[in-house]
C-alpha cells in the first residue's frame, strides 16, 4: 500500500524531490533492514524508477547502491548500461559486476565508461587485456596509473603498439616501477621513430639520414635499458628484440664495445640456442676458434668476424681477471656505458688487412662508432671539469663565507663594561649675579676659552632699535663651543660642541649663556655650593 502511494507520488513531485525520495527508498531497502514483504515491495519501487526520464533521479539511484555489495545484481546491470555519467558511478566502485559485466562494458561503452572502469581497485588481467585492446588514450593511460591493476607484459607491448605515439601515455609507462625492460625498449624505440619523423618532416634530415639516426639511437637506449638487469630479464629482452627484427649484428657490435658483454652474452645465447654460461666461456676464450664456431652459429656475416674477434681481444687484454674459485662471466666486471675508442681502433686496424669491396660498410660503421666515441668521451671530460670547478667553487665560497663570518666576530663592537663615573669636587667660588651684571657675573664664572667665545658672540649681536628682527634666522647667531675636556675627574664620554643660540634680545643672554653650560658642570657646582654652605 505505502509503495502504490509512493509510486503515485512519484508522477507528480518535482525531479529534486523524486530523486532524493529515490535515494532515500534505496538506502532504506540495503540498509535499513527491512522484512520481506517490505523489501521486496521497495525492490520493485526501485526498479521501477530505473524508468523515471529524470537523470538526477537514476543517478540517486546509482549513487546509492554503487558501493553496495549486496545491491541487486538486475538493478547494478541496468545502470551500468544507463547514460555514461549513471553508469561511470557503478563501473568504477561496483562489486556486483563481474568480469565479464567490466568486458562488455569496455566493448559498447564509450570513453567515460572505460576510463572509470580503468580506475577499478584490484583490475584482473582479463579486464585489463580487453582495455588494451580496445581502449583509448584516455582510458589506457587511467589504466597504467592504477597501481593495483594486473597488466602482463603482452597488454603493455599492445599499449604502445596502439598508442606510442601519444606523450601523455608514454610518461605515465615509464613512470611504472614494474615496467619490464621489453616495454620500456618498445617506449624508447616510439620516442626514436616520432623524433625521426619530426625531423625528417622539418626538413632538418633526409629520410635515410633519419632512419640511421633513429637506428643508432635505438641502440644506444636499448643498452642503457639494459644495464644492471639480471639474466632472466635479458633473456626476456633479447627475445623481445628477436621477434621485432631489432637483435642484428650491429646491435651485438655495439654492445660489445662498449663493454656490455653479458647483453652480447644473452643475444648471442638467444641466437644459438646454446646456454648462457657455455656462450661466455666461449667468448672469454683467448683462442680465436671457439669465437668463431659461435659466430657461424649465431647467424652473424662473416664480414664482421674480425672485428668481433679483435674487440673481444682488445677486451680481454684490458685487465678483464675473474676471482679465483669464480666463473668467467661479465658479471665479474661490468663494462663502460659508452663506446671504447681502445676496442674500436683494434677492430678497424684488424678489418684494414681485409679487402676494402667487403669491408668497407663495416669500416664505415667502426669509423662512426670511433667519432661517437671521441664525443662522448669529450662530454664526459667537460662534464667532469665542470663538476669539479662547480666544487671548486662550492669551497672557495665555502671558506670565503666561513672568513667572512669569523671577520665580523672579530670587528663586531662588543658591549662595553659600563665604567663608574666617580665625580670629585671641584672648588668653584660663589658668584652674586646682581639685576644689572648678570651678563658680566656668569661669564667670570665660565672658563677663559668660553668666555671669550660668549664675548665674540654678544660684540655680533645688533641692537634692537638698529634694524628690524629677522625670523627667518638670518639674525640668530650660531656658536660653537668646543668640548669642554675635565681633567679632575674624567667622564667617560665627552660632551658634544655646544651651539648657543643667542637672540636679539639682552634680557634672555644670561638663560642662553646657562643652557649652554654642560650639566655635569652646573650639577658640580652646585654640590660644591651646597656643601659650603652646610660648612659655615
Amino acid at each position: 500500500m505505502i509503495i502504490r502511494q509512493f509510486l503515485s507520488w512519484t508522477r507528480d513531485a518535482s525531479i529534486d524531490r523524486r530523486a532524493e525520495a529515490a535515494a532515500a527508498l534505496t538506502r532504506a531497502y540495503l540498509y535499513g533492514g527491512l522484512d520481506a514483504g517490505a523489501a521486496r515491495d521497495a525492490q520493485s519501487a526501485i526498479l521501477a524508477l530505473l524508468d523515471d526520464p529524470a537523470l538526477a533521479v537514476r543517478r540517486a539511484l546509482a549513487q546509492a547502491c554503487a558501493g553496495c555489495a549486496t545491491a541487486p545484481r538486475s538493478l547494478v546491470v541496468a545502470l551500468a548500461g544507463d547514460h555514461p555519467d549513471i553508469a561511470a558511478l557503478v563501473l568504477r566502485r561496483s562489486s556486483v559486476l563481474t568480469d565479464a559485466d567490466l568486458v562488455d562494458g569496455i566493448a559498447v561503452g564509450c570513453e567515460t565508461t572505460r576510463t572509470a572502469i580503468a580506475g577499478r581497485l584490484g583490475l584482473s588481467h582479463a579486464v585489463a587485456g580487453a582495455m588494451a585492446e580496445i581502449g583509448g588514450v584516455p582510458s589506457l593511460t587511467t589504466l597504467v596509473r592504477n597501481r593495483s591493476a594486473r597488466i602482463t607484459t603482452g597488454s603493455l607491448l599492445r599499449m604502445v603498439e596502439r598508442h606510442g605515439d601519444d606523450a601523455g601515455l608514454r610518461n605515465a609507462l615509464t613512470l611504472r616501477a614494474d615496467l619490464p625492460l621489453e616495454v620500456r625498449q618498445a617506449v624508447t624505440a616510439r620516442v626514436a621513430a616520432s623524433l625521426s619523423a619530426f625531423a625528417i618532416a622539418s626538413g632538418w634530415l633526409t629520410p635515410a639520414r633519419g632512419e640511421r639516426a633513429s637506428r643508432e639511437a635505438l641502440e644506444r637506449s636499448t643498452l642503457e635499458v639494459s644495464a644492471g638487469a639480471d639474466g632472466a630479464d635479458l633473456a626476456r629482452l633479447v627475445s623481445h628484440l628477436r621477434i621485432r627484427g631489432q637483435l642484428n649484428a650491429g646491435l651485438i657490435l655495439r654492445a660489445i664495445l662498449s663493454g656490455r658483454m653479458a647483453f652480447a652474452e644473452a643475444a648471442l645465447s638467444d641466437l644459438t640456442g646454446l646456454k648462457a654460461d657455455r656462450v661466455a666461456g666461449l667468448m672469454h676464450d683467448p683462442s680465436a676458434s671457439g669465437f668463431a664456431a659461435l659466430h657461424r652459429r649465431a647467424g652473424l656475416p662473416p664480414v664482421l668476424l674480425p672485428a668481433f674477434a679483435a674487440a673481444l681481444s682488445a677486451w680481454r687484454e684490458a685487465g678483464f681477471q675473474a676471482e679465483p674459485g669464480q666463473a668467467k662471466t661479465s658479471q665479474a666486471k661490468p663494462g663502460n656505458a659508452t663506446l671504447s675508442r681502445r676496442m674500436i681502433e683494434r677492430a678497424l686496424t684488424a678489418c684494414e688487412t681485409m679487402p676494402l669491396a667487403e669491408t668497407q660498410s663495416v669500416m664505415a660503421l667502426l669509423a662512426r662508432y670511433e667519432a661517437e666515441a671521441a664525443r662522448e668521451e669529450v662530454r664526459v671530460t667537460a662534464k667532469a671539469m665542470e663538476e669539479k670547478e662547480s666544487r671548486e667553487t662550492r669551497t672557495r665560497m665555502q671558506i670565503l663565507d666561513a672568513e667572512w663570518r669569523l671577520a665580523q666576530q672579530l670587528v663586531s663592537p662588543r658591549p662595553a663594561q659600563p665604567v663608574p663615573l666617580v665625580l670629585q669636587p671641584v672648588r668653584i667660588d660663589a658668584v652674586t649675579i646682581e639685576q644689572g651684571q648678570a651678563m658680566e657675573s656668569v661669564l667670570d664664572a665660565l672658563s677663559d676659552g668660553l668666555r671669550a667665545s660668549v664675548r665674540e658672540a654678544r660684540a655680533q649681536v645688533r641692537p634692537l632699535a638698529a634694524a628690524p628682527i629677522d625670523l627667518t634666522g638670518h639674525d640668530l647667531v650660531t656658536i660653537d663651543v668646543p668640548s669642554i675636556v675635565v681633567s679632575q675627574p674624567e667622564f667617560d664620554i665627552v660632551p658634544d660642541a655646544v651651539r648657543i643660540e643667542i637672540g636679539v634680545s639682552p634680557t634672555h643672554e644670561a638663560d642662553a649663556i646657562l643652557d649652554a653650560i654642560p650639566g655635569a658642570l652646573i650639577a658640580s657646582y652646585r654640590a660644591d655650593r651646597d656643601r659650603m654652605r652646610l660648612a659655615a
